[in-house]
């Protein structure tokens, strides 16, 4: 990973954990993944954007691999989506072969913009709901 790569990544992510996720985790209409953490046990509640899309929420993750909840899900697939304030059991995939930045073309504007700014790794998310 390139110097400048790392710097916005370690920004990015010390932000998001400090002052962006627990103020958007709480807001009743933010859509949140939760996933078990693969070393506590507990579970973990992520702000993310994406888009509902029939029985399927795909997202998009801006650092791949090395999100925590990417991590997370490597080790139990099995997540919540809360959506528009109700919370959504399903499984999560995680599909390296799509194509990322065509999939945010089809996601809300605003976050896609961000993921596409920020990120250095671009890693497509289908969350299987109702299972």
């Amino acid at each position: 990973m390139s110097r400048l790569a790392e710097l916005r990544f370690r920004a990015a992510t010390g932000f998001q954990r400090h002052v962006g996720n627990p103020v958007l985790r709480r807001l009743p209409l933010q859509t949140v993944l939760e996933t078990t953490g693969r070393v506590s046990g507990l579970p973990r509640q992520t702000p993310v954007g994406g888009r509902r899309v029939g029985d399927s929420f795909w997202l998009v993750s801006e650092f791949g691999d090395r999100s925590q909840y990417i991590r997370n899900i490597k080790a139990d697939p099995r997540v919540r989506v809360r959506i528009k304030g109700r919370w959504h059991t399903g499984t999560a995939h995680l599909l390296p072969d799509d194509d990322p930045v065509a999939r945010l073309r089809r996601l809300p504007r605003f976050n896609s913009t961000a993921v596409r700014a920020l990120g250095t790794n671009l890693l497509t998310v289908r969350v299987d709901l109702g299972g």
